[in-house]
């Protein structure tokens, strides 16, 4: 199976789908925050291995307990997954942080600050051309 196959991208999106159910559902677990949410889901070709990536809404300490929380509870997470996801292999779960929305906060910031200062013009906060 290729990496960008349909086939794969179904599958990703299926077992992302189940890890946020069984997160949201089924874990008792304290360590993880409520405000867990499950980003993208990665198996590779062949289907042995997963990443899975979190974001946790709260600080560094937040993210690195719940993390903590959720590879622990990886077995459980796993038979889940195992229960609702017709799959020849159950992949291993690997949980990685997500931080894609603090990075886009930033940038955001980042541009409102420039905007403010007076260092990008109006063509350019709005995202237009000047010339045309």
């Amino acid at each position: 199976m290729k990496k960008g196959s349909i086939k794969n991208t179904r599958i990703n999106s299926e077992v992302r789908r189940e890890i946020q159910a069984v997160v949201m559902n089924g874990i008792k677990d304290p360590r993880i925050s409520p405000m867990t949410s499950i980003t993208d889901a990665r198996v590779t070709a062949d289907l042995k291995y997963c990443t899975v990536y979190v974001s946790v809404l709260g600080g560094e300490d937040a993210m690195r307990q719940t993390l903590e929380g959720l590879q622990s509870a990886s077995g459980f997470i796993r038979r889940e997954l195992a229960h609702t996801v017709n799959l020849r292999l159950t992949p291993e779960l690997t949980f990685k942080p997500d931080r894609s929305m603090a990075y886009g906060a930033h940038i955001d910031s980042v541009l409102n600050d420039m905007k403010k200062n007076g260092q990008m013009g109006d063509d350019e906060a709005a995202g237009t051309d000047a010339d045309i």
